[in-house]
C-alpha cells in the first residue's frame, strides 16, 4: 500500500515586477525549499517542483494539469514574493485537488547587519501569503495552512499529516467495495445513502449475492488451501485441534478456503473493501472470521453486518498509515467496566478484529457462535497492545455525513479473560468515560468504529477538510456543554453551507 507512484506538486507564486534576476533567485530558493520539504514526505509520496508562476494563464493551466494528473494527490502553494492574488482567482476556482498553503520563507534568520531593500523585496512572503490567503478565503477554498520554516520539525510533521490525509482521500475516491448481501435487518446506523457517498467521497458501493462468493470458494484448489494453512502454522499459535491431524483440522481448512475464494473474488473485481452479514451466509460453511482478520491486516477495509461506511473508513485509515508501526481495525464498543477503579471500554466484535493492533502472536482458535446458523468459525484471538489511539465512526445524518472521533488510551485488562474467545481491546476514552459516552451518543455516532493506533487527530482533521465533511472530536478538552453547543453550531453551518 506504499504510494510510490503518487506525488504532491509544489507551486510557487511570484511576479515580474523586480525583473529576471529576481525571478532566478526565486526559482533557486523555491527549489531548495521544495527539496528540504520533499525529503520528509511519508508513504513514498514524491514532491514535484513546478516552474515559478507569475501570471493568471499559467496559474490556471497548472491547476488544470493537477486536476487531470492521476498521480497528483494535491498541491502545496507558497507565495515567495508578493504575488498579486487576482492572478490566482481563475486557477483556484478550477482546482479540485487538496490544497496546502505553506507560509514560509527561504531564510530562517534575518541578516540583521546587511539587510537592505533588495532583500526585503525578494523575501516578502509575509506580504504575498496574506494576499494569497485573502483570495482563498473569499473563494471558499478548502485548505490547510502551515506557517513556519521548513527546517522546523513541526512544519514537516504538519505537512506530512496533510500528505497522509491526501493519500486517504485519494484511496477513498478510488475505492470499490463489495457488499456480500445486505446489512443486518432492522439496524438503522449501518444504513446510508450510497449515492451521496459516491458523490461526496468517491467510493463505489455495490452488492453481490453471497452465493457468488460461494462459487468462488468452491472453486479453490486444495493446493491453495494448503498454502494458507501453512502460512497460519508459521505465523500464529494454532490450537492443537486445528492443526493437521487434529480433530477439527477440517475447520481450519474451510476457513482457509473461504480466504482464498474471497481474495480471488475481490482481486478480480478491483475491490479494496468488503462487508459480510451473519444473517446472509448462503452456502458458506462458517462465518468468515480468520479470512477477514488476515485480509484486514493486508490493507482491506471491512465492516460487519453490511456496514459499508465503516469498511470504507477502515481502508482509508489503513491507506494513510501503511508505513507506520501499529495498526487499524474494525471495532465495536461491546461492553463497559464502570468500576471499581478506572472505567473502561471493552471493544471487540463477533470475530473480525484486525491483528495489526497487536505485536503479540495471535492464537488460532475455534469456538461456537450463537448466531449465523453455521458451523463453528475459526478466528484469531489476542489482546490489543497498550498505547494511545483513536476510535472514529462515520454516520449518515440524512442531510450530511458526520465523522465522530474519540481520543483513547489503550490499557491492559484489569484481569485475565481466559474465557473470552475473540480478539479484543480495552481502552479508557478521553476525557473520561461518562463525558465521552454522552458526547458520542449526542453526536449520533455509530456503534461500529475504526480503531487506530497509527492515525492521529490532525490527520483526521485534514481528511475531513479535504472531504468537506463534518468532524467532531471528543478529547481531553471536551465538556458535554461545549460539545452540545458545537453540534448546534455545526447543524446551522452545514445546512447553510449546503444551500436550499
Amino acid at each position: 500500500m506504499t504510494v510510490t507512484d503518487r506525488e504532491i506538486w509544489f507551486l510557487t507564486g511570484s511576479q515580474d515586477l523586480y525583473g529576471a534576476e529576481t525571478l532566478m533567485q526565486v526559482e533557486e530558493q523555491s527549489r531548495a525549499v521544495a527539496g528540504r520539504l520533499g525529503a520528509s514526505l511519508p508513504l513514498g509520496v514524491g514532491l514535484v517542483w513546478k516552474p515559478v508562476l507569475t501570471g493568471s494563464a499559467a496559474i490556471r493551466r497548472a491547476c488544470l494539469d493537477a486536476n487531470g494528473d492521476d498521480r497528483c494527490l494535491g498541491v502545496i502553494a507558497w507565495m515567495h514574493t508578493f504575488s498579486p492574488a487576482k492572478m490566482w482567482i481563475r486557477g483556484l476556482d478550477e482546482l479540485r485537488k487538496p490544497m496546502l498553503h505553506l507560509h514560509t520563507q527561504a531564510n530562517e534568520a534575518l541578516p540583521w547587519s546587511t539587510i537592505d531593500m533588495d532583500f526585503m523585496n525578494l523575501n516578502q512572503a509575509a506580504h504575498g501569503d496574506r494576499e494569497f490567503a485573502h483570495v482563498q478565503t473569499r473563494l471558499g477554498v478548502a485548505r490547510k495552512t502551515v506557517a513556519g520554516h521548513v527546517n522546523d520539525p513541526r512544519v514537516g510533521g504538519r505537512v506530512a499529516a496533510w500528505v497522509r490525509a491526501s493519500v486517504g482521500a485519494n484511496a477513498l475516491r478510488n475505492l470499490r467495495m463489495a457488499r456480500f448481501g445486505d446489512n443486518m435487518r432492522n439496524v438503522a446506523v449501518t444504513e446510508g445513502d450510497k449515492v451521496e457517498a459516491e458523490h461526496r467521497f468517491g467510493v463505489s458501493v455495490n452488492t453481490y449475492g453471497v452465493n457468488d462468493l460461494v462459487a468462488a470458494v468452491d472453486a479453490v484448489s486444495d493446493e491453495a488451501v494448503d498454502a494458507v494453512v501453512s502460512s497460519c502454522l508459521d505465523a500464529y499459535e494454532v490450537a492443537a485441534e486445528l492443526r493437521p491431524g487434529g480433530d477439527r483440522a477440517a475447520s481450519l481448512r474451510d476457513a482457509a478456503r473461504i480466504e482464498v475464494g474471497l481474495r480471488e473474488f475481490l482481486e478480480s473485481g478491483g475491490f479494496a473493501a468488503f462487508t459480510t452479514n451473519f444473517e446472509d451466509l448462503g452456502g458458506l460453511r462458517q462465518l468468515p472470521g480468520l479470512a477477514v482478520q488476515r485480509m484486514m491486516a493486508d490493507g482491506y477495509g471491512f465492516g460487519g453486518e453490511g456496514d459499508w461506511k465503516t469498511a470504507a473508513l477502515v481502508h482509508t485509515l489503513k491507506a494513510m498509515s501503511a508505513d507506520q508501526p501499529g495498526g487499524t481495525s474494525f471495532m465495536e464498543d461491546y461492553t463497559y467496566h464502570l468500576g471499581p477503579g478506572e472505567p473502561k471500554v471493552l471493544g471487540a466484535h463477533m470475530l473480525e478484529v484486525c491483528p495489526s493492533i497487536t505485536t503479540a502472536v495471535p492464537r488460532v482458535e475455534i469456538h461456537p457462535l450463537a448466531i449465523g446458523a453455521r458451523e463453528d468459525p475459526v478466528r484469531l484471538v489476542f489482546t490489543a497492545d497498550q498505547g494511545t489511539g483513536i476510535v472514529v465512526g462515520l454516520t449518515d445524518l440524512g442531510d450530511r455525513f458526520r465523522l465522530v472521533l474519540n481520543g483513547i488510551d489503550l490499557v491492559a485488562p484489569d484481569e485475565p479473560m481466559p474465557k473470552l474467545p475473540v480478539a479484543h481491546a480495552v481502552w479508557q476514552p478521553r476525557p473520561d468515560l461518562p463525558t465521552a459516552l454522552e458526547s458520542w451518543l449526542r453526536a449520533g455516532g455509530p456503534h461500529h468504529t475504526c480503531l487506530s493506533t497509527t492515525v492521529d487527530t490532525e490527520v483526521m482533521t485534514d481528511l475531513a477538510e479535504i472531504l468537506r465533511t463534518e468532524l467532531v472530536i471528543i478529547d481531553e478538552h471536551t465538556t458535554t456543554r461545549s460539545f452540545a453547543n458545537e453540534l448546534r453550531w455545526n447543524q446551522a453551518y452545514y445546512r447553510l453551507a449546503t444551500g436550499l
